[in-house]
């Protein structure tokens, strides 16, 4: 099997996307003009796809409410102190943050409150 794509049922949809396109750096692949409004979002190597939608009468995602160990979205970075500082300017809101010898990993969330990590490792997986 391969994976094609994770499903998220979030709010406020559009600037959703906008800023995950403009702040980390995704593509949209597919974006449906009408509700739900999904949109399928690809990373750099449009190998990994984040679908965000907004389906009003199912449970929407309060990432507020959980603690971001339960759920979070993780991003290669190389500069993780120059994205960290790059993406609280934009809104986002630091975790927490941990620096071993070749880890660097940054726990964000977004301006919404989805957890963002971001991840800067010598040896890469």
């Amino acid at each position: 099997m391969v994976f094609e794509h994770f499903a998220l049922n979030v709010t406020e949809i559009h600037k959703r996307v906008d800023w995950f396109v403009v702040h980390l750096g995704l593509q949209v692949v597919v974006a449906q003009e009408k509700s739900p409004f999904m949109t399928f979002l690809a990373d750099t190597t449009g190998r990994v796809m984040l679908e965000l939608y907004q389906k009003e009468e199912e449970p929407l995602s309060n990432f507020k409410e959980r603690h971001p160990a339960t759920f979070h979205v993780a991003f290669v970075s190389d500069n993780a102190e120059g994205d960290k500082l790059r993406l609280v300017a934009e809104g986002a809101t630091l975790v927490e943050e941990v620096k071993r010898e070749g880890l660097h990993l940054v726990m964000l969330r977004d301006p919404w409150g989805m957890p963002l990590q971001l991840c800067q490792r010598a040896k890469k997986f």
